[in-house]
């Protein structure tokens, strides 16, 4: 159902390099966050496959770097076309969460979800880039490793807790939609904002400004005298 909002998105070859380059910042930053949960981490397996997420994930976003550069210079290095993030949304990796403070059954069922839904986003982008091959072999082989990644975070967390997976995975799943939430707010209040300042630059402040003009108009030229009770005023402090 969303393929034709996708196609249209992707359409346009600015709006597609800044898409790529965003996803390459946030899978950098989550290459960055999975180093530092490989350093806090007394687990020797965990330590393994964390350090492998991390370099997958720097590949990753060295793959959307240089591809979005590719777009760029084909295009005549022109400006990319603005994209809004909710239409193209990609990995969201740990989601700015403090590995440090998270108990790693938390972070592995938090990764699980951000992993699937990534597979789930970059397959169908890949599903509707037949006339970028280019872009699109890029997606089909990020999908691969975001396969192993929600596969192994998964069975990762079922030998940690066995008993305890759904129910941890269930309350990551309301932590992503309490972000998501929180993303969906500041993106409506900025629009919001804009449309209060655009009406109050173009509609409040010219009625203000003609207030202003008719009243100077009414005012005298030069010099007017100070009655008496006015003028002593001025004589003192307060």
């Amino acid at each position: 159902m969303t393929s034709p909002l996708h196609r249209l998105v992707w359409s346009d070859p600015g709006r597609r390099a800044r898409i790529l380059l965003r996803f390459a910042d946030v899978e950098a930053d989550g290459g960055r966050d999975l180093v530092r949960a490989a350093e806090a981490t007394s687990d020797p397996i965990l330590r393994r496959l964390f350090l492998r997420h991390a370099a997958d994930e720097q590949h990753h976003a060295a793959m959307f770097r240089t591809r979005a550069v590719e777009l760029l210079g084909r295009d005549g290095n022109r400006d990319p076309a603005p994209a809004s993030e909710w239409l193209a949304e990609g990995e969201r990796g740990l989601d700015d969460l403090n590995v440090e403070d998270e108990r790693e059954p938390n972070l592995l069922a938090f990764l699980h979800l951000s992993e699937k839904a990534a597979e789930k986003a970059f397959r169908t982008y890949a599903s509707i880039l037949e006339r970028d091959p280019g872009t699109r072999e890029v997606f089909q082989a990020i999908v691969r490793d975001e396969a192993f990644h929600m596969t192994y975070t998964l069975k990762q967390l079922n030998r940690l807790e066995p008993e305890r997976s759904g129910w941890l995975i269930w309350r990551a799943r309301l932590r992503r939609l309490w972000r998501a939430y929180l993303r969906l707010a500041g993106a409506i209040g900025a629009v919001f904002g804009a449309i209060v300042l655009s009406l109050e630059y173009f509609v409040v402040l010219p009625l203000f400004a003609l207030f202003a003009r008719r009243a100077a108009q009414a005012e005298p030229l030069g010099w007017r005298p100070v009655d008496d009770a006015r003028a002593r005023d001025l004589g003192r402090q307060y």
